[in-house]
């Protein structure tokens, strides 16, 4: 499996969580980019998400928005590392 542009987009949505306020959502708005709006979409159809444009994690939605803002982090300490 390799990474596709939809599921960057996915992963770009949950990276924009905060993950330490699970009382705190994300609205996709329907000016957004439409990348963003069908990836919010797609989250909400894998489970992740409450509402079709965000809302709020579900248990699993935070487990994925968890892995992938530690990803990122990983990712960008290696980087800067070079």
């Amino acid at each position: 499996m390799s990474f596709t542009p939809e599921l960057v987009a996915e992963l770009e949505i949950l990276s924009l969580f905060n993950l330490s306020n699970t009382q705190e959502g994300l609205k996709v708005h329907h000016v957004a980019a439409p990348s963003a709006i069908a990836a919010a979409k797609r989250l909400f159809e894998k489970g992740l998400t409450t509402q079709v444009d965000g809302g709020y994690l579900t248990s699993l939605g935070l487990d994925a928005a968890e892995h992938a803002q530690s990803l990122l982090t990983i990712l960008a300490v290696s980087q800067e590392a070079a």
